[in-house]
Parts: structure tokens; sequence; C-alpha cells
């Protein structure tokens, strides 16, 4: 799946932040150029941030923290490279960094998942996940949907 295509498959996300009321037949409707996209990849960052939908387009070089976010479902899709994604378990020494956000150094247990050019991973609010390895450069698209 190209990108371009992975970005058509986000219109119904999108769409979730469509003005009530608009006169417009495409109202919402959000086009991100592919200079802009590009530029954020370079460095990794979001591409929109509303009040119940964030799209991000991320770069790993290593590994990270863990996550657990209680109120967003990740989707992901990756681009290039390869991860060790771990998911579930019990993170270790886990510690609240904002609200509704808590990251831990590891996890104890959980299911190790290879990811790959074109997988998608859906990780629901409440499940812990890590990036325990990473084949840089690790490069996805990542939608934080809030429940």
């Amino acid at each position: 799946m190209t990108s371009k295509r992975f970005l058509l498959l986000l219109v119904p996300f999108l769409a979730l932040i469509t003005l009530a009321g608009a006169p417009s037949p495409d109202s919402g409707v959000i086009h991100i150029d592919h200079d802009k996209v590009a530029a954020v990849f370079a460095r990794g960052g979001p591409l929109l941030n509303t009040n119940n939908l964030k799209v991000l387009a991320l770069r790993r070089d290593g590994p990270g923290e863990v996550e657990i976010h209680e109120h967003d479902t990740d989707v992901l899709y990756v681009l290039e490279g390869s991860a060790t994604l771990v998911t579930g378990g019990r993170p270790n020494e886990p510690r609240v960094t904002s609200p509704g956000e808590t990251r831990a150094g590891s996890i104890t247990g959980g299911v190790d998942r290879q990811l790959a050019k074109g997988d998608v991973m859906v990780i629901p609010n409440g499940v812990p996940h890590w990036f325990k390895e990473v084949k840089p450069p690790f490069l996805y698209f990542m939608v934080k949907a809030a429940q």
C-alpha cells in the first residue's frame, strides 16, 4: 500500500472534524501536500491536531519508552524500516507523564510483534506498547483517535 492510498484511508477519520452546518459539500476535508509531509517526516511530528484526532508523521531511529494512553487508540501504518513492538504485558515502574498518559522503561510479558513496511497496527486505548527494537530509519503514519 502506498502512502497516498493510506492517506485516502484516513478520510473517514478526518471526516470527524467536519464543522456542523458548513455550506460546502467537502467541508472539513483537509489536504496536506507532499512537501509538508516530507518535511515533517524528516524530523517526525504532527501533521494534524484536533480535539479528538491527531495525525502524525513519525520517525524512530531507536527504541522508545512504554506508552499507555488512557483515551487514545493508535492506528499506525509502516512506510519504511522494521521494528519489534511489544504490546500488552505489565509496564515496569510506570509513571504518569501527563493526564491520561503513562510511560515506563520496559514491559514484562506482552507479545512481540515484528513490524515491516506495509503493516498496519491498531492499539486500543489502555494497552501498553513499546518499540523495543528499531532498524532505522523507521517511518510510520500514526492516527490517534480519542475515545
